[in-house]
């Protein structure tokens, strides 16, 4: 690229730099400032970082800090912690503007999951805490019911108002909002794959060759998904193809996950067909037959956005 400079002089670089030029759009719908600060309820420790550069990247350095912060309290079991729930945790921080933001609750492991349902505490046995998708957060400044119908209003993802404990469980399933008295957890609803849901790695991008896709809430095994996907969008559907990643093997035409893992992922592959013009789509799995117990035909991704071809 030709430097502005040599064109039309250093003042006009002065100029257009106080100005700025435009930024990407965050990577997620739900995006904060790229800073996350909470307190820890159990450990009483805090946490001040930057994990998202300028550019929009990622700090490996910090997000090495906030798996370390979100700790299994019980067992001091580290979990993946998704991006997307960073995100949104420092969405809330910076829209709404606590006083202080406190962790009760981040990554539990599976024993420390399974525990708490034996003692006869409220945990679901596929609880996204134990994928790193969820936390149980107190926020001193605000009203607690009055953010829960906000977030609730947009739509954020999961939100439970637990009045008692004066905390709001927040995570990145389907949008879905409950109250303490409402919460439906003894009745174990994920049961065999009931309750099974798709995140991507993202929600915006520019091309979706490599793309990754997540499987969550799986309580039942094997389960089997084609190789072969659909994009469901603005104009009409797109085939895609799905390769085995982590958690998963390949068998044929179907990609398995024979066992319980950390994670469930597939990578997006390139096709013959046009790639996906700009607008919203979403990902949808078709699963193998046989299906297990209550495994859905389907399974549709939230919703993402391609920015441009």
């Amino acid at each position: 690229m030709i430097r502005a400079s040599v064109l039309i002089g250093a003042a006009f670089v002065v100029a257009l730099a106080a100005v700025g030029s435009p930024a990407e759009p965050p990577r997620f719908f739900f995006a904060g400032n790229g800073r996350l600060q909470l307190h820890h309820g159990h450990f009483n420790t805090t946490l001040d970082v930057r994990y998202r550069h300028a550019d929009g990247s990622y700090n490996d350095t910090a997000l090495a800090e906030i798996r370390r912060f979100f700790r299994s309290r019980e067992d001091g079991r580290e979990g993946d912690v998704s991006l997307r729930l960073v995100e949104l945790l420092s969405f809330v921080q910076s829209r709404f503007h606590p006083r202080q933001m406190t962790l009760m609750s981040g990554y539990r492991s599976p024993t420390f999951n399974a525990d708490i349902r034996a003692a006869g505490g409220k945990a679901a046995q596929a609880s996204l805490h134990t994928e790193g998708l969820a936390a149980d957060v107190a926020f001193a400044g605000l009203d607690l019911r009055r953010l829960w119908l906000q977030l609730r209003e947009l739509q954020v993802g999961g939100a439970g108002y637990y009045r008692t404990g004066k905390f709001l469980h927040l995570d990145t399933g389907k949008p879905r909002f409950w109250e303490e008295t409402t919460s439906r957890v003894d009745e174990n609803l994920a049961a065999g794959n009931a309750r099974v849901f798709v995140r991507t790695d993202f929600d915006r991008y520019t091309d979706l060759d490599g793309a990754l896709v997540n499987l969550h809430s799986v309580t039942r095994f094997p389960l089997a998904v084609r190789t072969e996907a659909r994009l469901a969008g603005p104009d009409g559907t797109r085939t895609v193809r799905l390769a085995a990643a982590r958690g998963t093997q390949l068998d044929g035409e179907c990609i398995v996950l024979p066992e319980y893992a950390d994670a469930y992922q597939f990578r997006v592959a390139a096709t013959g067909e046009p790639a996906p013009g700009p607008g919203t789509w979403r990902v949808v799995l078709s699963t193998c037959e046989p299906r297990t117990e209550r495994t859905p035909p389907e399974v549709e991704s939230n919703p993402l956005e391609v920015t441009r071809r």
